[in-house]
């Protein structure tokens, strides 16, 4: 697993944004490709992963109901 990944999800944390969203696609995109930058031929691949996995994080946290928060919480993710 990505240990460098931080969980985004409220309410560990409430400030999560697109660059937090980035930075993980780009862990998780290395990590499977086996590739910190790759070589120019597969740039357009790698940067097509990064921003599909980041899209789908942030539709993943914007569909996430987060039960159990107290009301501070769910408040900031509303």
């Amino acid at each position: 697993m990505c240990r460098n990944i931080k969980t985004l999800r409220p309410p560990v944390t409430l400030d999560a944004d697109e660059d937090d969203f980035r930075a993980a696609a780009l862990q998780y995109v290395r990590k499977v490709s086996g590739f910190r930058a790759p070589a120019a031929h597969n740039r357009e691949a790698f940067d097509r992963a990064v921003d599909a996995v980041a899209e789908a994080t942030a539709r993943l946290l914007a569909e996430l109901e987060v039960r159990g928060a107290p009301a501070r919480v769910a408040e900031a993710t509303a």
